[in-house]
């Protein structure tokens, strides 16, 4: 049998006292494993226990496709096939710039059974964003949609570039691979050669920081595919299950929800493909597939909930919310509709899912929960370095360390990036850079960042990024950027801006800044808001950014416009 009979325990485990957080949290141990992968250790257990179960379940509009469990695992296996043809082997690193499509899920498990390393992008990546990640990452071969060829055009690669979605009608790109190749491979067998050590390099998430360039976080063969355990337990899911997740291909959520928590599981990963959000078609898909288990953001949330939930038909057992914090009255409108309450959960790029609320637990408004399986949480006084026992940073110990914490931060590819690694691991534990409170039963809350980072439309925007943008403006002379609030999106990002000389502080200044801007960030980067002002400073001259967010944080509703203020939809971009 392919399932490794330690993960296997110890999922059952967890499984079996999913209702009792208790118990689950104080037997439940991380399986030590000197050998794994879990494309060959797990996933082909899957397809030997149940060939026929839907693995993946893909809705693109009119079209649907439906890959069982053994379907699936053949089909990563030509594609392996195909990879290792080209020249890829174990350490290399392959840069996957793909939305939701089926080959997405064939060359992630294929990469894994070749022991290669899968770095995760967005489509929505500029042009500077995706050389870096070829650069920094020395990404030896690129998959991408062959329709979007010109934009991959400045990328050069060892190994070439994999083109995905190529027809008779639509031939390859010239100097491109047909990813159809692989399919020339079914029924050449699943093992290839090697298998890969627990600590083997298997994936590479760039995010944001706050420095200029993306922080790289290394996670090995175990580290994901074993540690979303925990992920699991706090969602809910069990074997069978319909799990539909919102998010995009390129971010950890997607790897968290579309991938390992799902099949460490054995339920089916169903992808729902949208060009633009309609609540209503949504709920539609809900009701015609069956779904079992729901997992969204926070906006996708907020924008349920205008719309009539309660005359909304569903199979939902488990509703989640990750991201951000999620608004009380959402989850009581929810609540009042669907007779289900929404269980928010907290995690990062650089782990699991740490807390959150499971089945079965009490759920206390505004809370994130409490520390899930397999995670041991302190509270470090940001300032003193001390620990606290109500409020502080959340940290995670590290005796002993939690299997599904990163191996750390790198420079660039197998380079490690001592500075940052000496700051997240400082005094012993990991630092989360979240400050929380915790009341006497546990639960914890989510306070504010440790630092500027903020959430915005549920992506990670760092400040400094943005700001490097700004100043390339010749009108821009100094600037700051923070998360001003938005009633859909939460908060956008705003930036206070002190001009140079010879520019005036008008409207046509500011629609020359955002369109500069609008064309150099990926869309999700935007800035929204502009505003001239001073800035304040500190006596040695850094800016208090933490001052402007409160000046934002200080308006009467997410609504209100300050004076001088201007907005990207002020203008025809």
């Amino acid at each position: 049998m392919a399932f490794n009979p330690h993960v296997r325990a110890a999922r059952d485990f967890l499984l079996q006292h999913r209702d009792n957080y208790e118990i689950a949290y104080a037997g439940f141990s991380w399986p030590e494993l000197p050998i794994y992968n879990f494309a060959t250790d797990w996933f082909d257990g899957l397809a030997e226990e149940n060939p026929d179960g839907i693995a993946l379940w893909v809705i693109d509009g009119p079209d649907e496709t439906k890959l069982t469990f053994a379907e699936l695992a053949a089909r990563s296996a030509a594609a392996a096939h195909l990879l290792a043809e080209l020249g890829l082997r174990r350490g290399d690193r392959l840069l996957m710039v793909l939305g939701n499509c089926v080959p997405l899920w064939e060359l992630m498990l294929a990469a894994i059974r070749l022991g290669a390393v899968i770095i995760p992008a967005t489509p929505q990546l500029s042009a500077a964003d995706l050389a870096d990640r070829v650069e920094r990452g020395e990404a030896k071969l690129l998959v991408a949609a062959g329709a979007e060829a010109e934009r991959f055009a400045h990328l050069s690669l060892p190994l070439g570039k994999l083109a995905i979605g190529v027809t008779d009608e639509e031939p390859t790109p010239e100097d491109w691979i047909d990813y159809r190749r692989a399919y020339q491979y079914l029924g050449a067998g699943m093992h290839l050669p090697g298998c890969s050590r627990a600590n083997d390099l298997t994936l590479l998430y760039f995010t944001s920081g706050t420095t200029a360039l993306p922080k790289l976080v290394q996670h090995t063969q175990v580290s994901y595919p074993i540690g979303h355990l925990s992920t699991m337990y706090w969602m809910g899911l069990q074997p069978g299950d319909i799990h539909l997740n919102i998010s995009s291909p390129g971010w950890a959520k997607h790897a968290w929800s579309n991938v390992f928590t799902p099949w460490l599981a054995g339920a089916t990963v169903l992808v729902f493909n949208y060009a633009r959000f309609d609540p209503q078609e949504l709920l539609a898909v809900l009701e015609r597939t069956g779904v079992t288990t729901f997992c969204a953001p926070p906006t996708v949330w907020r924008m349920l909930v205008q719309t009539d939930l309660a005359a909304a038909t569903h199979s939902l057992r488990e509703v989640l919310s990750a991201g951000e914090p999620l608004n009380p009255e959402v989850i009581d409108q929810v609540r009042t509709a669907w007779g289900l309450t929404i269980r928010d959960g907290y995690g990062q790029t650089e782990t699991t899912a740490q807390v959150g609320n499971p089945p079965g637990a009490e759920v206390r408004s505004g809370s994130m929960g409490r520390p899930l399986p397999g995670y041991q949480v302190v509270l470090i006084d940001p300032a003193t370095g001390e620990e606290r026992p109500d409020e502080g940073e959340l940290c995670l110990t590290l005796d002993p360390r939690p299997t599904p914490l990163m191996l750390g931060y790198a420079e660039r590819a197998g380079v490690p990036d001592d500075a940052l690694n000496a700051t997240a691991f400082e005094g012993g534990v990991y630092h989360t850079g979240d400050v929380v409170r915790r009341d006497a039963d546990g639960y914890l809350t989510f306070v504010g960042r440790a630092d500027d980072v903020f959430k915005a439309s549920d992506y990670r925007i760092s400040p400094f990024e943005l700001e490097s943008v700004l100043i390339e403006h010749p009108a821009v002379a100094e600037a700051a950027v923070v998360p001003a609030p938005d009633p859909v999106r939460l908060a956008v990002p705003k930036a206070y801006v002190i001009l140079a000389a010879g520019y005036a502080p008008d409207a046509e200044t500011a629609k020359s800044i955002l369109a500069y801007c609008r064309e150099h960030l990926a869309p999700y980067k935007r800035i929204r808001r502009l505003e001239f002002s001073e800035l304040p400073k500190t006596i040695s001259g850094k800016i208090r950014r933490v001052e402007l967010r409160r000046a934002e944080e200080s308006r009467s509703g997410p609504g209100e416009r300050p004076a001088g203020e201007f907005r990207l939809s002020d203008f025809e971009l």
